[in-house]
């Protein structure tokens, strides 16, 4: 069983950057891959970022790339998404979730959720 907590949301101009945390509770939070996800105002929730147990590997959304940075400390029990040049578009409820694998952008791969932080972006 793996409890999830997100912070780190707000409002932000465009062009400025925020770091969502998520905070997770169970022994086996290592050996999870862990996973963004946002819902934007009429929309689905869709896939941002994963990064694998280890760190050692990340895939993004494309419309993401190069802006956004997943990362994790599995000492912390903490995984991050490091959010630069926002843009009104980004606005959004961001989750974190755990899968069994990596690789996967499936919300039903997806296990555990967070109840999610809210990202809102200002032009």
């Amino acid at each position: 069983q793996v409890q999830l907590v997100e912070s780190g949301g707000g409002l932000v101009q465009a062009g400025g950057s925020l770091r969502l945390s998520c905070a997770a509770s169970g022994r086996t939070f290592s050996s999870y891959a862990m996973g963004w996800f946002r819902r934007a105002p009429g929309k689905e929730r869709e896939f941002v970022a994963t990064i694998s147990w280890s760190g050692g590997r990340t895939y993004y959304a494309d419309s993401v790339k190069g802006r956004f940075t997943i990362s994790r400390d599995n000492a912390e029990n903490t995984v991050y998404l490091q959010m630069n040049s926002l843009k009104p578009e980004d606005t959004a409820v961001y989750y974190c979730a755990a899968a069994r694998s990596f690789g996967t952008t499936r919300r039903g791969d997806y296990e555990y959720w967070g109840q999610g932080t809210q990202v809102t972006v200002s032009s």
